[in-house]
């Protein structure tokens, strides 16, 4: 009785790793190999005993002889290597568990991270804002000055933050709909302009209160920097891309 007859079709890949499967045999496997996804995964995973069997073909001296696995280390083997890609799996979804609590819990969620290191030890990260700019608004501006407008009633509230470079800037901006392309203007005591950064508003608007548009409740939060000192800014302006001012900060 042969080798592929001994063992199923799943079993010989651990007889055709080490080589002791005959031509008709190794055919046969290969022929099944095609179309089988569990055994070229497996084969995969034990592609690592390949450079050992080079090794020891290319050593001096006869070949060590070679005996047919029993079918008790055949088992042992896929076993091992089911094993393995079961812990791999499980990692998987770990990773996937905690990118949808990011995902669905916004920005309050703190996120526990393991891994197979830690035996079960839990990292809890602190609880961040949705953006660079708004953990920039909210823990890194030395002041904000507030403003709304009394004819078109947007409103806005510029953070200020001193940099070796100028003055790093973040706008907080209510009660505006769209569409709209505007602008955060620097306006300087002798008059220049700088823009400071630019943003597109979506018809929804942003920092609607009562919208029935989830998103729209939200202030939006860009940030972006001015090369003028803290000391040389007389103001700032919110504009749209046509020129329309949309309210004014005093600085």
């Amino acid at each position: 009785m042969t080798t592929h007859d001994r063992h199923s079709e799943h079993d010989a890949v651990g007889a055709y790793v080490l080589g002791i499967l005959d031509d008709a045999e190794a055919t046969a496997f290969e022929a099944h190999l095609a179309y089988c996804e569990f055994c070229a995964a497996q084969l995969d995973d034990m592609a690592g005993m390949e450079p050992m069997m080079a090794a020891l073909a290319e050593s001096p001296g006869p070949p060590p002889r070679l005996t047919e696995p029993s079918q008790q280390l055949l088992t042992r083997l896929t076993d091992e290597v089911a094993a393995g890609r079961a812990r791999r799996r499980r990692r998987g979804l770990y990773l996937v568990a905690a990118a949808a609590v990011l995902v669905i819990g916004g920005p309050a969620v703190a996120v526990v991270a393991t891994s197979g290191n830690d035996q079960g030890r839990q990292i809890a990260g602190e609880p961040h804002p949705t953006s660079p700019a708004e953990d920039a608004f909210f823990n890194h501006m030395e002041e904000k000055i507030v403003a709304t407008d009394a004819s078109t009633k947007v409103s806005a509230t510029v953070g200020m933050e001193k940099k070796a470079w100028g003055t790093h800037t973040v706008l907080e901006l209510k009660n505006v709909k769209g569409p709209l392309k505007c602008s955060l203007i620097a306006v300087s005591k002798d008059g220049k302009e700088e823009t400071v950064t630019s943003w597109a508003v979506p018809k929804w608007g942003y920092g609607i209160a009562g919208s029935t548009h989830e998103m729209a409740k939200n202030p939006l939060y860009v940030h972006g920097g001015a090369a003028m000192d803290r000391g040389e800014i007389d103001h700032f302006e919110v504009r749209t891309f046509d020129g329309k001012r949309l309210v004014e900060v005093r600085a």
